[in-house]
């Protein structure tokens, strides 16, 4: 029996459109199950007359077999290629609207329509029948079921009306707005931020209904939208009460018996070096020569677990978040606040214990030996980055002799690590200035300078040298690495027809430490060009994601064959895994559960990615909310992203982005180019590609939606 479509009927063939054509096709053939069919049978069945609409028809149903959709036998007679179908996967959010379906078998990702959601959520794991593919364009698809929904509690706007109200979803995450019956408000009145809980989502009905569970604040206020964001990437915003309470218990004295089974570093030079607004002090150095003139470097690091133990609430609270959180104007800390700021922190002038790497090294930055081993130490400096990087300007100032010795030791370990094909990714970091209410009242970028590196080369040197000490060993046991894949060859070549548009040019087929050498000299090759950003960018994204895995596969990026991480345990679950893997096999016990350690693994990356996705969101609003006070000032700025429904730009003072919508583009009819990234007019042919510079206005700032618009001035 073949689908029938008797709501609608084509009385005119010139009002057929094109892309309604293939839309209806497409799902004609994903559901038919008979035999091979004529044009004349899917006109009929489709309720399409007229002569234009049936030739679009046998045109729409040769090129779908041409391109493999469809099988034409015998001649004139159309069924689906059997491999053509389904696929099964999870939703992400795409820019300006819609979703992606990410396939679970790594395939190719599926464009996915707002009005072919089908009640599906960003999160949620969905089967989706696959559209046939136009040639040139992106395959696109329908979700046909949820398999499996990521959750069910939702944040957003109340727009509340007399006699019932709706919940306006945050970032579209759901493709519907929740109807709320006035007695499910809870108190909640209109434009507050809230949490709704879906109770009810009939069959065919088109609005799912809602209870509000929450009331965050009125829409606007600083914490509210900063707890908006935590709940909309589904993470904590507060910490149990409970779980605090059980900290106040842990002592933070050390007994002397402790101090006998460890490596006494309290008489070694120590500093730390953090950022000026730090509390949570994770990681300190220490250095000093050796009677045979090499040099010994301690890399210490907060011993936290032996102070949260696996039976503990701590731990328990620990492994759900996995990661601290960093907003904008906060921090989400994955541990109680008194482990973090107190106990486990390597305040200066108080003994704490570390888990250490201990490094003899001569004076080329070569590792001649090292230990692992739990120590106790005292620092006797707290640095910020900036002074140290003025003891390393000035050569002057306290512990001078110490950061300067580092500071030449970690030079030569980067130069050795490049030489080795590292890629040197420095990504220009936005910052606010924030006024006591969390309102941004100026932006600027944050430098990696030599104290940066200094304090990066040792870290990579300890997490490197764990892994490898685990990994390296002849019947390596189960461990946690991380991971970062080759890139994919075709996102490669990707990238090398794009930069081409530039005049640059990549080496795609050569071994990886050629392909990483012609990356970085792109790298160099952009600084201070007008598209640095977006090339660095788009360079970025062509590379694998790096995740935490039981499976070693090296490290690419940084060209290492073994990499951990274990230097900040106090914000990173994976570094507690790893110091008490070190310690179970230093007590000579066996290999651990790998299933285990893979789901804790998973876990991590995943919440490694939805803490990073609401970082960039808090700095989206506070870029929105900057914005929203220079409406009418002009900016330059850079074309970023090019779609069918406007150009993206990032403005190069403060690196803001915004779109143009292309209906505001009023001086031609302009034509979105997907192969050439740029949109081109009809009849004067002005063009618009990425990496153009323009000048453009502020036009409009929607905090909702955190998206700003701009007014083109003029192309440069």
């Amino acid at each position: 029996m073949r689908p029938k479509n008797k709501n609608r009927k084509h009385e005119s063939a010139v009002s057929v459109r094109k892309k309604e054509i293939v839309n209806d096709i497409s799902r004609y053939f994903a559901e038919y199950q008979g035999e091979p069919v004529s044009y004349k049978d899917v006109a009929a069945t489709l309720g399409y007359s007229g002569m234009t609409a049936r030739q679009q028809i046998i045109d729409v149903l040769q090129e779908f077999a041409a391109t493999g959709y469809l099988i034409e036998s015998p001649v004139g007679k159309y069924r689906l290629n059997p491999r053509m179908g389904s696929l099964v996967g999870v939703i992400t959010a795409k820019r300006g609207g819609g979703a992606i379906l990410v396939p679970e078998d790594g395939g190719d990702e599926i464009i996915i329509s707002d009005r072919n959601l089908n009640k599906a959520a960003v999160g949620d794991t969905v089967k989706v029948r696959l559209f046939a593919r136009r040639q040139g364009k992106e395959q696109e698809g329908e979700v046909m079921e949820v398999l499996k929904r990521e959750r069910d509690t939702f944040v957003g706007k109340l727009n509340v009306k007399e006699n019932y109200a709706f919940l306006l979803v945050d970032n579209r995450i759901l493709g519907n707005d929740i109807f709320v019956p006035i007695d499910k408000l809870n108190g909640a009145k209109d434009g507050d931020k809230a949490i709704v809980k879906i109770i009810d989502w009939a069959e065919k009905g088109r609005n799912p209904v809602g209870e509000v569970t929450v009331v965050l604040g009125s829409s606007g206020d600083n914490n509210a939208e900063m707890h908006a964001i935590l709940v909309e990437f589904g993470l904590p915003y507060s910490y149990p009460a409970e779980v605090e309470a059980y900290a106040d218990t842990i002592p933070d004295e050390i007994s002397s018996e402790e101090i006998a089974k460890r490596l006494d570093c309290r008489d070694i030079p120590t500093f730390t070096i953090d950022p000026r607004d730090a509390k949570d002090f994770d990681d300190a150095l220490s250095v000093r020569k050796l009677d045979n003139g090499n040099w010994e470097v301690g890399v210490h690091i907060a011993d936290v677990t032996h102070y949260v133990h696996l039976d503990d609430c701590i731990e328990q609270e620990a492994v759900s978040r996995a990661t601290s959180v960093y907003l904008v104007d906060r921090t989400i800390p994955m541990l109680p606040e008194r482990l973090c700021n107190k106990v486990c922190s390597l305040r200066p002038d108080e003994e704490k214990l570390c888990y250490s790497v201990m490094f003899e090294m001569d004076d080329n930055a070569k590792v001649i030996n090292y230990q692992i081993v739990h120590t106790v130490i005292k620092s006797d400096r707290r640095f910020t980055y900036e002074d140290a990087q003025s003891v390393i300007e000035t050569k002057e100032g306290d512990m001078k002799d110490e950061i300067l010795t580092l500071d030449r030791l970690a030079k030569k370990l980067r130069e050795e690590r490049f030489k080795n094909g590292a890629i040197a990714f420095e990504r220009t970091e936005v910052k606010f200035e924030i006024d006591e209410n969390g309102k941004p009242i100026d932006v600027f970028f944050k430098e990696s300078k030599d104290a940066n590196k200094l304090i990066e080369e040792f870290m990579l040197l300890a997490n490197r040298t764990v892994a490898e000490h685990i990994g390296g060993q002849k019947n390596p046991k189960t461990f946690v690495y991380r991971v970062h894949d080759n890139p994919d060859p075709d996102k490669l070549n990707n990238l090398s027809q794009f930069i081409s548009r530039f005049g640059y040019k990549l080496n795609t087929t050569g071994k990886n430490k050629e392909v990483s050498t012609s990356i970085n000299n792109l790298l160099d090759k952009v600084q201070g060009t007008r598209e640095q950003n977006l090339i660095e960018t788009i360079t970025i994204r062509s590379m694998a994601k790096a995740i935490y895995s039981t499976d070693n596969v090296g490290h690419y990026g940084l060209s290492f064959d073994y990499y951990t991480h274990f230097t900040s345990p106090i914000r990173r679950y994976p570094d507690m895994m790893v110091h008490r893997l070190l310690d179970r096999y230093a007590r000579g016990e066996k290999s651990a559960d790998k299933l285990l350690f893979d789901d804790l693994c998973d876990h991590s990356s995943k919440m490694e990615q939805l803490a990073a996705n609401a970082e960039r969101a808090s700095i989206k609003y506070k870029q929105v909310e900057y914005m929203k006070e220079r409406l009418g000032q002009i900016y330059d700025g850079v074309i970023s992203g090019v779609t069918e429904w406007g150009i993206y730009v990032e403005l190069t003072q403060n690196k803001c982005e915004g779109m143009i919508p292309i209906r505001e583009l009023d001086d031609d009819y302009y034509v979105f180019d997907e192969k050439n990234y740029c949109i081109t007019g009809r009849r004067k042919g002005k063009k618009f590609q990425l990496g153009d510079e323009v000048v453009v206005k502020i036009a409009r700032a929607d905090l909702d939606k955190k998206q700003l618009d701009f007014a083109l001035v003029e192309k440069k």
